[in-house]
């Protein structure tokens, strides 16, 4: 029988006054093997503390965790019923929960692959050599600069898997389903942004060809507009990616024309570098949870929430590049995490971030 310890303690001070085992039990604290038990643990130990259970033994010894350790790092992709065949070859028989407990308790547990872009040696070169160019930047620097990208918008949702809770057996009820379709509409976007706020977003008409016609004409028609609005007669930098129409001739003519000095060289397949890719995510997050029906209405939430992103979330999205620089660097070009401040959600965000058990 388990006691507490203030029962512990009382049976304790009744024997020591000089009761017997069956007078404390008349008192009705326990019955009489617990107190005689009780008594006999205090004579031996002098401590009314309960010994802890040896439990049972464990089945792997120290080298053989050791050994399952470096199966793991071998092969992290390897399932925990994997890595439990892999042991018993080593000669220890133990169940795939028993791998998962092990791994556990070294901080290892399973979790759902990130997604990165592929790198390339050249890829890890050119990263290198913008964060070297750029790493004496402050925050201050990067207040000059408007990030600008393309990116698209799909009709039933884009902010990746989601989680539901439900019953054993209720997996396929339409209440906990996510519509999917094979061909889903799909809108193409272009947006500028600096530390003054969201500048210029255009909805690309379907099947418009993005060519340095299409660009020249964004330039035009966009990017000046928020120059004008944003910086005024202060001096900028424009940035924007290496994609085809943006290194062509016409287009390097064009900013150079309008005394437009760019963020060169932008390395490829660095989307983790990009705040305006951060932007992207919580643009789509705050478009996907009012769940639009048909592309009329994902036109019109994807203009709603531009508007509505406010200035202090640009500023913190731009003021982490230092940061990201810092990061690339560390990892020797590698991929950084892209991190998004507390201010990227919204009020009804933060109650469902913070309602988390």
């Amino acid at each position: 029988m388990v006691t507490s310890k203030e029962t512990r303690a009382a049976i304790i001070a009744l024997h020591q006054k000089g009761l017997t085992c069956k007078e404390i039990a008349t008192k009705n604290i326990a019955p009489e093997s617990t107190i005689y038990r009780i008594i006999k643990i205090f004579k031996e130990s002098g401590s009314i503390a309960v010994k802890k259970s040896s439990g049972r033994p464990r089945v792997s010894s120290k080298r053989q965790d050791r050994l399952l350790l470096r199966s793991q790092r071998q092969s992290r992709v390897s399932t925990s019923a994997e890595l439990a065949q892999e042991w018993q070859q080593a000669g220890v028989s133990a169940s795939a929960r028993t791998v998962r407990r092990r791994l556990s308790d070294r901080g290892l547990v399973s979790r759902r692959t990130a997604k990165k872009t592929l790198l390339s040696k050249k890829h890890v070169e050119d990263r290198l050599e913008f964060c070297r160019r750029y790493k004496d930047w402050t925050a201050e620097d990067w207040c000059k600069v408007i990030f600008s990208d393309e990116a698209s918008f799909h009709l039933f949702g884009t902010s990746g898997k989601s989680a539901v809770r439900r019953r054993t057996g209720e997996d396929h009820h339409e209440c906990y389903d996510v519509p999917s379709v094979k061909h889903p509409a799909t809108l193409h976007v272009w947006g500028c942004f600096s530390t003054k706020g969201v500048g210029s977003l255009i909805i690309l008409p379907k099947n418009t060809a993005r060519n340095k016609e299409w660009y020249q004409n964004v330039l035009q028609e966009q990017l000046l507009l928020t120059i004008h609005e944003q910086f005024g007669d202060d001096p900028c930098i424009f940035q924007h990616d290496g994609a085809p129409c943006h290194k062509a001739r016409e287009i390097k003519k064009w900013l150079e024309d309008h005394c437009i000095e760019t963020l060169d060289p932008w390395p490829g397949n660095s989307p983790d570098l990009s705040p305006i890719e951060s932007l992207w995510s919580v643009l789509r997050r705050r478009v996907d949870e009012q769940k639009p029906k048909n592309s009329d209405q994902l036109r019109e939430l994807i203009r709603q929430e531009w508007i509505a992103i406010s200035r202090d979330l640009a500023q913190d999205l731009i003021s982490s590049m230092p940061e990201r620089i810092a990061e690339v660097m560390k990892n020797k070009g590698q991929h950084c995490k892209k991190k998004l401040p507390i201010k990227a959600f919204k009020t009804y965000d933060m109650l469902m971030f913070f309602s988390i058990p």
